[in-house]
């Protein structure tokens, strides 16, 4: 089975993190913030990744070393249960509506993290949640797992909607990027031999 575990403390958050990539979707998810939990428990639903996730974070201040820092140990996790990445189809994308917005998403398990945002969102807010913190939240989590992730909206006008549509893009093309193809079980998806 490909789980990892995260344990994370700092003056800002006490994480507690664990993922089981060949999972159905099974969550449990705690952030101290609303939007966050959502947008995590859909994550954790359209990838079929059992996610556990506690935070206790300075959400007295603000939800940004919550968003941060839960995506540092994400990417983490992600990485350490993807060991070899032996087998792994690698790349994956999707065109994916939401209502009335459209998010286009692509990923590559690289090893070489970056993140590639052109999400437009119009408002400054959903609920108490930072829009801003969406890109914070994916660039953390590029960088820590080492995939490259392109997220651009094509239409929209509700930012719930943009991020939500976000959140399952990237969710759907993982459930497919991590997926391993029968066939080249044994292999690594590079011509180098290592990602």
């Amino acid at each position: 089975m490909r789980i990892a575990q995260i344990d994370r403390a700092t003056k800002e958050t006490q994480i507690k993190l664990s993922l089981n990539l060949d999972g159905k979707g099974e969550n449990e998810i705690n952030t101290g913030c609303g939007f966050l939990d959502h947008m995590l428990t859909l994550f954790a639903r359209h990838s079929r990744i059992d996610l556990k996730v506690v935070c206790n974070g300075d959400t007295e201040v603000d939800y940004h070393h919550t968003s941060e820092d839960i995506a540092i140990c994400l990417g983490k996790a992600i990485k350490d249960a993807l060991g070899e990445k032996k087998g792994i189809n690698r790349y994956a994308d999707i065109m994916l509506p939401m209502d009335e917005s459209l998010i286009l998403c692509a990923i590559d398990i690289s090893g070489r993290g970056g993140l590639y945002y052109t999400l437009n969102i119009p408002s400054y807010r959903v609920g108490d949640f930072d829009t801003e913190l969406c890109e914070e939240f994916f660039m953390a989590l590029a960088r820590e797992s080492g995939i490259t992730i392109h997220l651009k909206s094509l239409a929209g006008t509700n930012s719930h909607h943009i991020i939500e549509g976000a959140f399952k893009a990237f969710a759907r093309c993982l459930k497919e990027a991590v997926a391993i193809d029968e066939k080249y079980k044994d292999e690594i998806p590079s011509t180098k031999g290592v990602i």
